[in-house]
């Protein structure tokens, strides 16, 4: 089977950097467009089942993340600014630029689901709708810290470190570290990840490259994203289009937090939301039913 059979690869010059994404081979015709947007320590390729089940009604944009993925990968400047959220939902914006998609559907998994969050801030009028999936604000996440959340999501603490400690930590073991966090947050193993999908998050995530790009990821977070939404929340700023949330029954967002309440403070427009039956990685886990909560959201 050809994972993403009527999709063709592209790079895109944009924001100083080549993104990568996979696109409608064919033209965009009159299908809404919709970016699905990765997280950490994935890929595009995290939507690949969904995409097929949804590529009939939408024209599917999937990029590579900057630091992740077959996109540039750069070193991280001193404030990590390059790594922001809202640098990286830049480069998104630049790609349905080029693409000719001024305004779009929206959705992001883990740290897609930031980027998709500041994109929403930052370029309201590119974002017809927008769902995020399993994360609360990260504002909100850094300020309940707490013994249970540093325990669970230790890797946020952890790759925040200065260049190069968590860097070189992870390097030694690049694979058996992607397999734990791949396996982790409720998913209960790498059973839910097929033999191609894996293959592709080894080749992608285990170069000093990647590793560095995903502590930048993560360094930003913990300083110039927080800059950024402090001032948002100071000036009132509120995601303004309709917002769906989908979290997971067995992950750490459902146990410590209370995503849909989170979010509804943070949005002007209606928030809706829905418990599904898994763990981080609701795409993969449950991609049937992802598609088909996207479907009825965006339709």
């Amino acid at each position: 089977m050809n994972w993403f059979e009527g999709f063709e690869t592209r790079r895109f010059e944009v924001n100083g950097v080549q993104i990568q994404a996979r696109v409608p081979a064919a033209p965009r015709g009159g299908k809404p467009a919709l970016l699905l947007v990765h997280g950490f320590p994935q890929t595009h390729a995290l939507w690949q089942r969904v995409a097929q089940q949804l590529k009939n009604d939408y024209w599917i944009v999937l990029p590579d993340l900057r630091g992740y993925g077959d996109s540039a990968q750069p070193a991280g400047l001193p404030d990590h600014g390059n790594y922001s959220k809202r640098t990286m939902a830049q480069d998104l914006v630049d790609v349905m630029d080029q693409l000719g998609c001024s305004s779009f559907y929206l959705c992001g998994h883990d740290r897609g689901g930031r980027v998709a969050a500041r994109l929403a801030l930052d370029h309201a009028e590119k974002v017809a709708k927008l769902c995020v999936i399993d994360i609360a604000p990260t504002l909100d996440m850094y300020a309940a810290t707490d013994m249970a959340f540093a325990r669970a999501y230790y890797h946020w603490f952890h790759l925040i470190q200065p260049w190069p400690l968590p860097e070189r930590m992870i390097g030694a073991d690049a694979r058996t570290y992607l397999h734990a966090k791949l396996g982790g947050w409720g998913s209960a193993g790498l059973g839910y990840i097929e033999p191609q999908a894996l293959a592709e998050y080894e080749r992608c995530f285990c170069t000093p490259e990647a590793i560095h790009g995903a502590c930048e990821d993560y360094r930003a977070s913990a300083g110039i994203d927080l800059e950024h939404d402090r001032a948002s929340r100071a000036h009132g700023e509120k995601i303004a289009c309709d917002t769906l949330v989908l979290w997971g029954e067995r992950g750490v967002v459902n146990k410590l937090f209370k995503p849909l309440e989170l979010w509804q403070a943070q949005c002007s427009a209606t928030v809706s939301g829905q418990l599904l039956p898994a763990g981080h990685f609701i795409p993969e886990e449950l991609p049937a039913e992802t598609a088909s909560a996207l479907q009825a959201f965006f339709s």
